[in-house]
This record gives structure tokens, sequence and C-alpha cells, in this order.
């Protein structure tokens, strides 16, 4: 069952993310492999998104959610539509 957005944004407090943004990132652009700083949660609003880490591929969908722990080397890849997601960004 997918995640509403009030409820993701409330999670996202709840679990300690300080920063929250909506982004929207152009269709079919690929990242080189980085890590971040922060953790981050993410859930997916439009588009799809598909993480490479730890030699697994994951692709989200509008509703997915995913988080990723900060230092984690990945790659993003998004799909043949913009995509837009709803993300939080938590500073250890």
């Amino acid at each position: 069952m997918a995640m509403d957005t009030t409820t993701f944004e409330a999670g996202l407090k709840r679990d300690g993310y300080q920063e929250v943004e909506k982004k929207t990132v152009p269709a079919n652009f690929l990242s080189k492999p980085h890590t971040h700083e922060f953790d981050v949660c993410l859930m997916v609003l439009e588009g799809q998104l598909t993480l490479t880490r730890e030699g697994r591929s994951d692709t989200f969908r509008p509703g997915d959610t995913c988080s990723m722990d900060a230092g984690c080397l990945h790659t993003e890849q998004y799909g043949p539509t913009a995509t837009t997601y709803l993300v939080g960004r938590r500073r250890r």
C-alpha cells in the first residue's frame, strides 16, 4: 500500500530529518557513483528512480519510499520521464 505525502513527512520529522525538499530530475539522467554526507529518505511522487548500491539495483515508482545511510556508494538512474520526489536529509 502506497504511503501519502503527509504521513511520509510526519515520519521524516519523527525520525529526525531536518531538511525536506521536493526535487525534480530530468528524464534519463544517470549519476556517477557518489556518496552523501547525510542520511537520505525519499518518496517518489512521479516518474521512476533506480538506485544501484551494494551490487543491487532497486526501482522505485510513485508512492514508493527508500532510505540510504550517509556514506553509501550508489548511482541514480531516472526513468524516461522527469522524476519528482520528496526527500529528507538527516545530518549525523
